[in-house]
């Protein structure tokens, strides 16, 4: 893991070059406790990594410059910062609320710091951004886990059930359904013209995949 505090490092130094080296230190490293909480099974450091690709990605393809970029991989370190099971609705505004404190002892301002506490909260729906840009990338980042290959996000299926371990599989089933339909029913799962193009169609593929293995006959 020393390799994330270290991208952490760089990006926070690129964001906030007289950032304090021991304030960011030991924010990077009270963030990577987070992430390795043990009720984590999904919401982990691969799910993080999987975010900066996609990010890396959608960089290259010129949807975000390497400023929104950077900003981009410090918005998914707080975005999950504080992940309870089963939620209790507040995950995303308590992780939110963290950004929030901890961004200005790093010395962002108050336009950064307010940008990453609103992608956080906006994290909780996954509705559709209206703006482009940063907003547009990080939103697609969240969901780049939908357009996986079929064995990722089988795996990615399997992990958020086993965080929901407690809860029965029919209640499980409906309540994982009303999630994933609404993506199937809009007319964009993703905001950016890079995603829209290059990863719906495998997206709908997998969603349509787990609404059947959720269905009450198991997709027979």
């Amino acid at each position: 893991m020393p390799a994330l505090i270290t991208w952490w490092r760089q990006d926070v130094e690129t964001l906030s070059p007289g950032a304090d080296p021991t304030a960011v230190y030991d924010t990077g490293t009270d963030l990577m406790r987070r992430w390795t909480e043990p009720q984590r099974k999904y919401h982990t450091t691969t799910h993080l990594v999987e975010m900066f690709w996609a990010l890396e990605e959608l960089e290259e393809a010129g949807a975000i410059d390497s400023w929104e970029g950077a900003l981009g991989r410090i918005t998914a370190w707080f975005h999950d910062a504080v992940y309870a099971v089963p939620d209790a609705g507040d995950n995303e505004a308590r992780s939110a609320a963290i950004a929030s404190e901890a961004l200005p002892r790093l010395g962002f301002g108050l336009e950064g710091t307010t940008t990453v506490a609103h992608l956080v909260r906006a994290s909780e729906r996954h509705d559709l951004p209206a703006t482009r840009g940063l907003e547009a990338a990080f939103h697609d980042a969240d969901l780049w886990i939908l357009s996986a290959p079929t064995d990722r996000f089988d795996a990615y299926c399997a992990q958020v059930r086993e965080e929901y371990a407690g809860v029965p599989d029919a209640a499980y089933a409906q309540g994982r359904s009303a999630i994933l339909i609404p993506f199937l029913e809009r007319p964009r799962v993703y905001a950016t013209d890079h995603a829209h193009t290059e990863w719906t169609e495998r997206a709908r593929e997998n969603l349509r995949r787990e609404l059947d293995r959720l269905s009450p006959t198991g997709g027979k």
